[in-house]
């Protein structure tokens, strides 16, 4: 392997320094930056919107921001049943004296992302790693041009190359974004004030997350879902859960419903169905999807192959058809999550360093939905063992079987545990307030291949949600008749 570090005294040596070249500085292309640098590579990377890409300036970072101040306003919503009561006797409840400042919630969400940026590029240069802010593309497999700010080229030698572009909103032709009343998900942090009535078009994670959030924020809100519930790729249990959730709290929910297009009406927007309904709201946010950047890189002539859906094809240790090239992230279309590009990027450079390295395998990913109540899952899938794809049994705890959900006031959710037949944990799902915590446990058992009993035999606090993952894996090791496999 050309230029294969070799570790002196704590230190990375080479005999002959290796070439890297970045295109992208999402959480695919710095986490491989920061790797490929470690092993010892002269690396460059090469971005134009900004360190983090859109994971960190307009998408991750800054939405899960508006998801923590709208858990605070669900939080206060639901006081009243805890006993709280405002000391003003003129209001009948603590969420009547709260109200949103739009200004200062969107300016904490710009600077939360542009920090962010601003540490990750601070990281990247301490390391050694050398950032150009610009556009990039392949020149053969052997080089990339960068074309600079100002216009410039400059030809950047790669002897290894990663490409993690990521990702765009998808738009529809007669839905136009224009940043104002008709909006993708980028377009959120700069509305001089909070929607009144938001029409959410597309119920994946995605609509259904900012659906949750701004309704929780005080906002109107009308989600379109072309699907019977929300939520289509999750489990189903889970996608119920969610819709019965909004339903209850007043979200309307159109199902089975297609938006057609979108139009500025006065003050507000229209939006039109196929079969000839009309929404009206002040706000439309257009969810329907990304599509990934690969225009202007030049793949077909390195002879990098696209998927059907466009994306680049790769392997499980991120390599693409063309030698010496990698890639990572959205632009593959694995998983668009910001730990799954990470790794993709991390794997990318292990392997392409020649260091030990562990083929991606998408059964110990954990993903979560960041609605009200979160979504978590890992491993294999109830659909899975339904259809009998992977030969397991289930065990599923209702939320308000916990004790500490109680106390809490909590009413939706469950706790969900996947094993094999002899016992081995396989995955497992949890719906409830704080579930990207909880589902930390169950990946660990998946990934070291721990049985039920070694879950249900360790220590869990009294009270707390996570009993309940004991309390599943308890009931998981008795042997199960059929009637008891969901």
């Amino acid at each position: 392997m050309r230029g294969r570090p070799k570790r002196r005294g704590g230190t990375w040596h080479n005999a002959s320094v290796t070439n890297v070249v970045i295109i992208g500085g999402g959480p695919g292309g710095y986490e491989a930056a920061l790797v490929a640098a470690q092993l010892g590579g002269k690396v460059t990377l090469v971005e134009k919107q900004g360190l983090g890409g859109s994971a960190v300036l307009t998408d991750v970072v800054p939405s899960k921001g508006l998801i923590a101040t709208a858990e605070v306003m669900t939080k206060i919503r639901t006081s009243g049943e805890l006993g709280m009561r405002p000391v003003d006797t003129t209001l009948n409840n603590l969420l009547e004296a709260v109200v949103i400042d739009s200004d200062v919630l969107n300016t904490r969400l710009r600077e939360l992302a542009a920090q962010q940026s601003v540490d990750i590029e601070a990281r990247l240069i301490s390391e050694g790693v050398r950032c150009i802010s610009g556009c990039g593309r392949l020149d053969g497999t052997r080089q990339v041009l960068a074309t600079l700010d100002d216009g410039s080229e400059e030809e950047l030698p790669a002897d290894i190359t990663l490409i993690a572009t990521g990702a765009r909103p998808r738009q529809m032709a007669a839905a136009m974004p224009d940043g104002e009343r008709i909006l993708n998900w980028t377009q959120l942090y700069n509305l001089p004030e909070m929607p009144t009535k938001l029409i959410v078009v597309g119920s994946g994670v995605t609509g259904a997350e900012f659906a949750s959030a701004y309704f929780a924020l005080g906002c109107e809100v009308v989600l379109i879902s072309s699907r019977r519930q929300v939520l289509p790729s999750q489990d189903d249990a889970a996608a119920r859960v969610i819709q019965e959730a909004f339903q209850a709290r007043g979200m309307t929910i159109l199902s089975e419903s297609r938006a057609a297009s979108a139009r500025r009406e006065g003050d507000g927007v229209v939006v039109t169905l196929s079969d000839g309904r009309l929404v009206e709201g002040s706000h439309v946010l257009m969810a329907v999807g990304a599509i990934p950047n690969t225009e202007s890189l030049a793949l077909d002539e390195a002879g990098i192959q696209l998927t059907e859906s466009g994306h680049i094809k790769v392997d499980r240790v991120s390599r693409t058809t063309a030698r010496g090239v990698y890639a990572a992230g959205d632009v593959t279309g694995i998983l668009a999550l910001a730990s799954v590009a990470a790794m993709q990027g991390r794997t990318a450079m292990y392997h392409a360093l020649g260091d030990a390295v562990s083929p991606l395998n998408l059964r110990y990913v954990s993903a979560n939905v960041f609605t009200s109540p979160e979504v978590a899952s890992v491993g294999v899938t109830q659909q899975q063992i339904d259809t009998g794809t992977v030969r397991g049994r289930a065990m599923m705890m209702p939320l308000n079987s916990n004790a500490r959900a109680k106390m809490q006031g909590l009413r939706y959710g469950f706790i969900k545990v996947f094993c094999s037949p002899s016992g081995v944990v396989i995955g497992g799902v949890v719906v409830a307030p704080g579930a990207s915590e909880l589902i930390h446990s169950l990946a660990i058992a998946i990934r070291r291949r721990l049985t039920v009993d070694h879950v249900a035999q360790a220590f869990t606090v009294y009270p707390s949600l996570s009993g309940s993952i004991a309390e599943a894996a308890r009931r998981l090791h008795v042997e199960r008749p059929d009637e008891y496999i969901l």
